[in-house]
């Protein structure tokens, strides 16, 4: 007997739901004006389960959602299924009754970009998955078989060199692996980090100088996996420390600095100053007393400054702001460099998401884009234009919006410059787009 909504979990609700189908639909209805340097494919990645049912918001199969810009218009929109092995076979099993890994089985769900000529689907227990231009799956990517451990969802690719850093967790030994990946796509180095145990490592940042590990108290709970749900919780033994190392180390170069325990899901940014380095998280100061609890948590995930100081040793902190936000951007020319702007979803009630913040960290302002009643936004992505100044505000601020009264979604497209006015576009989708992770701008250039 199907469980009745009231009985359902939030992230099997409403637009948290899966859709049922893939679909497209060319020449899309566009409200405004879509400017007519945007050519390229926005595309953003979530958890969409097949059979309709999935034990927590983290764990459903991998479902990519793009609209393709060009010359002014919004040329077609796509859905499409990951087929990664988790899809297509079920019953597969990411670690084998002999204990090992098969990176290939993944929810392929969290994220999506394009780097060395590839679109990579991602999802931090496995390797990524390469797609199409038009969402169709290639397959799993190991680099040519030299990545042998998971590849996390957050990789950061750097305005300077063009390499992509990212680094891989587990929960057997070695728990944590860096790896540094060339312009052109190729898997240039890998580093073995020591940590004390399976600590859930989702993000980390990068300078232009160094590579920067958050080492903290959510860690793997076996009894949790067991249970098929998300393995992971707080522990109030762990401890909490943030390393940094550069960019071309290894584990001994590491810096450890301790912290007082909190977590970070995400990152905003960090950069070099002198000899110490500025690092912008969303912090909050408990998460998941009971396994993968979403609910779980103490305080909320504030706007939150380090500042570390390689040759002391002293950390600095700083509450940049008190809001509840988190899915924090900054444009992509500034990833490792200093950056004035920065772009956060702000949080509401769980299950809701009150609009987009834009901060003017020069100046310490920051600007609210507040949607209509019943429309709920997502992670937003900052496209810059053409032309523009690095750390510019010069561009636009693009995302899904879901509206409850049509049971739709758009692509929403701001000025940032303008950034409280009335979107410059809004292009129809033919169906919702479930709140999901993240995405990014694939420009044609």
């Amino acid at each position: 007997m199907a469980a009745s909504p009231e009985e359902k979990p939030f992230h099997l609700q409403g637009n948290f739901a899966p859709v049922p189908e893939e679909m497209t639909e060319e020449n899309l209805e566009v409200i405004g004006a879509i400017p007519p340097e945007l050519s390229g494919l926005y595309v953003r990645n979530g958890s969409n389960p097949a059979t309709g049912e999935s034990e927590h918001w983290f764990l459903g199969n991998g479902m990519v959602h793009g609209v393709r810009l060009d010359g002014g218009k919004a040329s077609w929109y796509r859905n499409r299924y990951v087929q990664s092995l988790m899809l297509t076979d079920p019953d597969a099993k990411r670690i084998s009754d002999k204990g090992e890994m098969d990176y290939r089985v993944s929810a392929a769900n969290t994220h999506v970009l394009k780097h060395g000529g590839k679109l990579l689907a991602l999802e931090e227990g496995s390797f990524p998955y390469e797609l199409t231009d038009e969402l169709e799956t290639v397959g799993a990517f190991n680099y040519g078989g030299k990545l042998n451990t998971s590849f996390t969802a957050h990789p950061h690719i750097c305005p300077v060199t063009g390499e992509m850093i990212g680094f891989g967790y587990g929960q057997l030994p070695p728990y944590l692996t860096y790896h540094r990946i060339s312009p052109d796509g190729k898997l240039v180095q890998s580093e073995v980090i020591d940590v004390p145990g399976p600590t859930m490592m989702h993000d980390f940042s990068i300078s232009e100088k160094h590579a920067l590990f958050m080492d903290l108290p959510v860690v793997f709970d076996m009894q949790a996996a067991l249970a098929g749900t998300m393995p992971f919780k707080w522990s109030d033994d762990y401890g909490a420390r943030i390393g940094i190392m550069p960019r071309t180390g290894g584990n001994a170069d590491v810096k450890w600095f301790e912290i007082d325990p909190c977590y970070v899901f995400h990152t905003v940014n960090a950069w070099d100053e002198g000899n110490k380095v500025v690092f912008d998280v969303c912090r909050i100061s408990e998460v998941w007393r009971d396994a993968g609890d979403m609910g779980g948590g103490n305080g909320k995930q504030t706007l939150h400054r380090f500042t570390f100081d390689l040759d002391t040793g002293n950390v600095g902190e700083q509450t940049l702001d008190e809001r509840g936000m988190d899915f924090p951007r900054v444009a992509d020319a500034r990833v490792g460099l200093k950056n004035r702007y920065a772009y956060t979803l702000q949080f509401g009630e769980l299950g809701s998401f009150a609009g987009h913040l834009k901060f003017d960290l020069q100046t310490g302002k920051s600007e609210l884009h507040a949607y209509p009643e019943g429309a709920s936004p997502a992670e937003a992505v900052f496209v810059a234009a053409p032309g523009a100044d690095a750390d510019s505000d010069e561009g636009w601020v693009m995302n899904y919006v879901y509206d409850d009264g049509s049971g739709k979604s758009e692509l929403v497209i701001l000025d940032a410059q303008n950034f409280s006015g009335d979107p410059v576009a809004r292009v129809k989708l033919p169906q919702r787009v479930p709140f999901g992770f993240h995405g990014s701008w694939a420009g044609d250039a």
